[in-house]
């Protein structure tokens, strides 16, 4: 396994442990209010990360689809990409919504916004740098 399939699959794993421990009371506080998609859902994951049914379901999706696509590097280096755009674009969203509006679906807060950022960032990273060739040194 390459060190890009490795990234990936590590990668999808959390993403999966992060869905399955959403839906765990006690590890998501105010569980009882989570709702399945909108801003009224006050469930935080690690008392810090807004989450609902919908966002915890993303996130098993993630999940499941890094450690299918970890089977090759070409597909793993793709979901590190991929899913780092796709986060970077969910940072920007988070960024220009109000997050008292019903466009704040998912739901996000300023602390899932900056981890989305920070996830964008690094899956891209690991996607790039554990995929780059190097140039052979001439003697």
């Amino acid at each position: 396994m390459t060190r890009v399939q490795q990234a990936a699959l590590a990668v999808g794993a959390v993403f999966l442990l992060v869905g399955v421990l959403g839906f765990i009371p006690g590890v998501t506080t105010d569980y009882d209010t989570m709702k399945f998609a909108e801003h009224h859902s006050e469930a935080k994951l690690l008392g810090l990360f807004q989450v609902s049914i919908l966002h915890n379901i993303v996130h098993l999706l993630f999940g499941l689809a890094g450690i299918a696509m970890a089977r090759a590097a070409s597909t793993a280096r793709a979901f590190l990409i991929g899913g780092g755009v796709i986060y970077l674009i969910l940072w920007i969203y988070g960024l220009i919504i109000d997050h008292d509006s019903a466009a704040n679906f998912v739901p996000v807060n300023t602390a899932d916004n900056w981890l989305h950022f920070v996830l964008g960032v690094g899956m891209i990273a690991l996607g790039v740098l554990l995929t780059r060739r190097t140039a052979p040194t001439a003697r």
